[in-house]
C-alpha cells in the first residue's frame, strides 16, 4: 500500500485500476469521498496490471475494494453468515442460501488496511490498521487468517493460524472486525480437530451448531455456585483422599514419566454412562501419542462422550497457544447446555513454553526464566473459565484437570508455582514411588484438594476416615526405622498396616473403581484390618476376589450404597463381617499344606 501524500489543505486518495478512470468517473468517486468523509480529496490514479476490472480505492487506512476479488470475498463474508441463527442440515438450507444469493447486491464498504513489514516463524509485523484490537482476526490477500497479539503505537504483531509462506513484505492485510472463534456443536463428539475446529481424523467435516469466541470472560460471582458434586475418577487413592468437585481445579504435577497423563485418561474412562462431556487437549505432544491415546479411547468406548483437541509438537507455536482456549470454548457450549464437562490441558507448561516462543518472537520484554510478564494472566483466565454455574444458568459445570511438568520435583519453578496459586489444589506425582512401583504415585503429603469432604459423597468421606493421616504417619515411620534395627511389636504392626494401604491403593491404568467398590476396600482395610494377613505380594489378587465376593453375594447392599451415597453403621458392620468371611475363605484356599519331617 503506497504512502498518501498530503499536504496543506488537501488530501489525496489513491485509485488502483486497470485503465486510466475517466473525467465522469473521477468526478463521481471525488463527489463519493466529500460526501463520506466532509472533506476534498484529490484522486491520484495508479495503473495496476492485476486488477482485471473494478477498481481499489484507498483512502488514508480505509479501503474500498471494487475489484472482481473484493466483490467476491463480500460475497464470501455474507454467506458465511447464513443459517447463524437456523440449524445447519435443515433441508430449507439449500432454499435461504439460494434466496441469500439472489437479494445481495455488493457495496461500498470501507476496510481498513495495513501492509507487512516482516514475517517470519508465524509472526507478523504490519503497519496501518489503527483501530484494529486485541484478539481480532485479520486477513492476509493471499487467504489466509491471523490474530492480533500485540498493539504498539504505529504497528500491529500478528500470530499465524496457518503457513506463512505466500506472505511477503508488502503484502496487504485488512481487518475483518471479529475475534477469533470455533465452531461449536454436538458433532464435535467423538471427533479429533486441531485448534480451530477443523477435523483431523478422517471422517468427513463436522456440522457445527454455532460459534464461539475462543477467548471469553470468566463466569463471575453471582453466575456461580458453590462445588458440592463430586466428579469421581475412579482411583481409589485420590476420591478418598483429594476428592475432585464439578467444577474445581485440580492440578496433576510431577516429573515427566511419572504417570500425569494416565490419572487423566482413567478419570475420562470412569465417566462413562455418567453424562459428562470430557475434553482432552494435547498440547505440544507427539503425534504417535496422541494417536495412541485416541486408539486407547475408541477400544474403551469412550470416543462417544469424548472430544480430542489436538495442537502437537509440529505445530507452531501460535497454534499450541490457542489450543486449550479453543478446547475451553468447546467445553462452555456444552457447560451452558446444562451439562457436566471434564477438560484435560496436557499440558500447560508446553503451552507456557509456545506462549514464551511467540511473545519473544514479538519482541516483548522477558522476565523471569524469559517468560513476559503476563504468564500468570495466561493461564488464570483459561483456568477461571471452569465453574459450577448457578440453577438459574442451567447449573451446568467445567472441571479442569490441567497438567503440569517439573523438573527432578521442584515445585517451586515459575509455572509450577503460578498454576498452584491458581488451582483449587493438586495431585503431585513423584518419581520415587513411581519407580518403587507405586501406580499411581500419589504423594500423600504435598498432594491437596481445597474442596475436599464439600464434593465428597457421605459414604466416601465416612469410609475414607483418617487414611490419610495413617499413610502420612506411616511414611514418617518408614523414614525413622531405616536408622533401627530394634523395634517394637506396635511399630512392627503399624509398618505392615501401612505398607498394606500402599499395596492396596495401588491400581492398575485403565481399571477404574465405582463408589461401592472403593468403599468396600476402605472399610474392609481400615476398620476390618483384612489387608493385614495378606502377603504384600497377594494383596491384589486377594482385592479382585474381594469384590468378585461382594458383588456375587451382596448385591442389595452394592445397590444401597450406589443409590443413597451413604454408609450406616449397620451396613459398615456388614462389611466388615463379609470381609472375614472371605478373607476366611481365602485363607482356606491358600494354606500351605504341612510337609512330614
Amino acid at each position: 500500500m503506497a504512502e498518501i501524500t498530503k499536504t496543506e489543505g488537501e488530501r489525496t486518495a489513491l485509485l488502483y485500476c486497470a485503465d486510466p478512470p475517466s473525467y465522469d468517473q473521477q468526478k463521481r468517486i471525488t463527489a463519493f469521498l466529500k460526501k463520506k468523509y466532509g472533506k476534498e480529496y484529490k484522486l491520484r490514479p495508479i495503473l495496476d496490471s492485476s486488477i482485471n476490472s473494478g477498481f481499489r480505492l484507498v483512502v488514508d487506512t480505509e479501503t474500498y475494494d471494487w475489484t472482481d476479488a473484493g466483490r467476491l470475498q463480500q460475497l464470501r463474508e455474507m454467506l458465511s453468515t447464513v443459517g447463524e441463527d437456523h440449524p445447519l442440515g435443515d433441508s430449507d438450507y439449500i432454499t435461504l442460501f439460494k434466496e441469500a444469493i439472489h437479494k445481495w447486491t455488493p457495496a461500498a464498504l470501507a476496510e481498513e488496511e495495513g501492509q507487512v513489514v516482516t514475517v517470519g516463524d508465524g509472526i507478523v509485523v504490519a503497519t496501518g490498521m489503527n483501530s484494529a484490537v486485541y484478539g481480532e482476526v485479520v486477513l492476509f490477500d493471499c487467504g489466509e487468517k491471523g490474530m492480533v497479539q500485540d498493539i504498539r503505537e504505529d504497528e500491529i504483531g500478528i500470530i499465524m493460524f496457518g503457513p506463512d509462506d505466500e506472505i511477503q513484505e508488502g503484502s496487504r492485510v485488512k481487518r475483518t472486525k471479529k475475534t477469533a472463534g470455533i465452531p461449536v456443536g454436538d458433532g464435535f463428539l467423538g471427533r479429533v480437530v486441531d485448534a480451530l475446529g477443523n477435523p483431523v481424523d478422517g471422517k468427513g467435516p463436522i456440522i457445527a451448531e454455532s460459534y464461539r469466541a475462543i477467548e471469553t470472560p470468566a463466569p463471575g460471582i453471582v453466575e456461580r455456585q458453590s462445588v458440592s458434586e463430586p466428579m469421581s475418577t475412579g482411583i481409589l487413592s485420590i476420591d478418598s483422599m483429594f476428592p475432585i468437585g464439578r467444577g474445581q481445579r485440580e492440578l496433576i504435577i510431577g516429573d515427566r514419566q511419572t504417570g500425569k497423563t494416565s490419572i487423566a485418561m482413567d478419570a475420562i474412562l470412569n465417566q462413562k454412562g455418567n453424562g459428562v462431556v470430557c475434553i482432552y487437549v494435547a498440547i505440544g505432544q507427539k503425534t504417535s501419542s496422541i494417536a495412541q491415546l485416541v486408539g486407547t479411547l475408541q477400544k474403551k468406548g469412550a470416543m462417544d462422550y469424548t472430544v480430542v483437541v489436538s495442537a502437537p509438537a509440529s505445530e507452531t507455536a501460535p497454534v499450541q497457544y490457542i489450543a486449550p482456549y479453543s478446547g475451553t470454548a468447546l467445553g462452555e457450549y456444552f457447560m451452558r447446555k446444562g451439562k457436566d464437562v471434564l477438560i484435560v490441558y496436557d499440558d500447560l507448561s508446553k503451552h507456557a513454553i509456545a506462549y514464551r516462543a511467540l511473545s519473544l518472537l514479538l519482541e516483548r520484554s522477558p522476565g523471569r526464566e524469559a517468560y513476559p510478564g503476563d504468564v500468570f494472566y495466561l493461564h488464570s483466565r483459561l483456568l477461571e473459565r471452569s465453574a459450577h454455574l448457578s440453577d438459574e444458568l442451567g447449573g451446568g459445570s467445567m472441571t479442569a484437570l490441567p497438567i503440569v511438568e517439573t523438573q527432578a520435583g521442584d515445585v517451586s519453578a515459575y509455572i509450577p508455582t503460578n498454576i498452584i496459586s491458581i488451582t483449587d489444589g493438586q495431585i503431585f506425582l513423584e518419581s520415587d514411588l513411581f519407580f518403587a512401583g507405586q501406580r499411581p504415585a500419589v504423594n500423600v503429603g504435598l498432594s491437596v484438594s481445597r474442596v475436599g469432604g464439600a464434593a465428597q459423597k457421605k459414604a466416601m468421606k465416612k469410609a475414607a476416615g483418617s487414611i490419610r493421616l495413617e499413610l502420612a504417619q506411616y511414611r514418617e515411620m518408614e523414614v525413622f526405622t531405616q536408622f533401627s534395627s530394634d523395634l517394637d511389636e506396635a511399630t512392627k504392626n503399624q509398618l505392615v498396616y501401612g505398607q498394606g494401604l500402599m499395596m492396596l491403593l495401588r491400581q492398575p491404568q485403565g481399571s477404574p473403581f465405582r463408589l461401592p467398590e472403593q468403599v468396600i476396600l476402605l472399610v474392609a482395610a481400615t476398620v476390618g484390618r483384612v489387608f493385614v494377613t495378606i502377603p504384600f505380594d497377594e494383596i491384589a489378587e486377594f482385592r479382585r476376589g474381594l469384590l468378585g465376593y461382594f458383588a456375587e453375594n451382596e448385591q442389595m447392599m452394592y445397590k444401597e450404597i450406589e443409590k443413597t451415597g451413604e454408609l450406616s453403621d449397620e451396613v459398615k458392620a456388614e462389611i466388615v463381617r463379609a470381609a472375614n468371611e472371605y478373607l476366611k475363605q481365602w485363607n482356606a484356599e491358600h494354606a500351605v499344606p504341612e510337609t512330614e519331617e
